[in-house]
């Protein structure tokens, strides 16, 4: 595994939220630690808890690093009302700190050991993004899950139930490492398109995860066919845009559901420059009931070539 895959060390952390018991724990101190960066842990008590957000987290970009890691025990939840996590290097309210936003360093976000949960991003201006939206900096993502995050039901420019990235550093990959993004029946995630990830030209290394039960419900495709809303593409992963790659590695894509195209992965380089690999995983009852690539069940590509498929299992 890469060494930038890795989970971060939170051994001197820069926030404890929390003093031991459950009711320390508040929306409000969690999202004090966000703004204020650097490393965060929780401290909760001895039995898993919950934070219900009552606003959204956003990280400053004046931080070189935000690394939250609930140690296995704690859920961020938005409640069905507001997304969870927010980073947008190009957001001014967020402060500017260099004059290309669109292509900084940081800040470096890392997500660890969390359960996001009803996170809902609807008539968000962004367009998606329920548990995380990230614009800038760089996004990793390790050993959480994610379950039942939303973004708008429709629209061809929207998605990421869970996830929406744009603009990672350098064209660097996110990494989405161990992981889950639904994992049963009624766990899903939703959004036009992108049941659980969305991006444009954004590169995915996504590494010993599992996506289940998520579905892209948007209707028309993109661009919109006449008299429909768009969208509907990309029953787990939709990847758009030129040159990028997505790499998955161990990974279990089941079950997901796609109105239009790609049931499990909608993956379009316009100028036909990006990569698809897929190694070791398994694709199986991905359904796209408008178009899928022939061959490949559950995934509909335009990229350099077909898929490179290796010790893989599509049906």
């Amino acid at each position: 595994m890469p060494d930038d895959a890795k989970a971060e060390d939170v051994s001197s952390p820069t926030t404890v939220v929390g003093d031991g018991t459950p009711e320390s724990c508040t929306s409000r101190a969690f999202v004090d630690a966000v703004a204020k960066g650097g490393v965060i842990t929780f401290a909760c008590g001895a039995a898993p808890k919950t934070i219900v957000l009552e606003e959204t987290a956003k990280v400053v970009n004046t931080s070189p690093i935000v690394v939250v890691d609930g140690g296995g025990k704690i859920t961020l939840s938005g409640g069905g009302k507001v997304r969870i996590l927010y980073q947008n290097t190009c957001d001014e309210k967020q402060k500017f700190t260099t004059p290309h936003c669109q292509d900084q360093e940081t800040p470096k976000l890392t997500v660890q050991n969390l359960t996001f949960v009803d996170g809902n991003a609807k008539g968000e201006a962004l367009g998606g993004g329920g548990a995380i939206f990230d614009r800038g900096g760089r996004l990793k993502i390790v050993k959480s899950r994610f379950f039942r995050n939303a973004c708008d039901a429709e629209g061809q420019d929207v998605g990421g139930g869970a996830v929406r990235a744009f603009d990672q550093s350098k064209d660097l990959p996110l990494y989405v490492v161990g992981s889950t993004f639904g994992g049963e029946a009624g766990l899903g995630n939703t959004g036009a398109n992108g049941g659980a990830l969305s991006s444009i030209g954004v590169s995915y290394t996504v590494i010993d995860s599992r996506f289940t039960h998520n579905t892209a419900t948007g209707r028309g495709a993109n661009p919109a066919k006449a008299g429909t809303p768009g969208g509907g593409s990309g029953g787990a992963i939709y990847n758009d845009g030129n040159t990028f790659t997505l790499d998955l590695c161990g990974t279990v894509i089941e079950d997901n559901h796609a109105n239009e195209g790609g049931g499990a992965i909608f993956f379009v380089s316009n100028d036909r420059s990006g990569t698809l690999k897929i190694t070791d995983s398994t694709l199986k009852r991905n359904p796209s009931d408008g178009f899928e690539t022939k061959g490949f069940p559950g995934i509909f590509v335009l990229a350099k070539g077909d898929p490179q498929v290796t010790r893989s299992t599509l049906e």
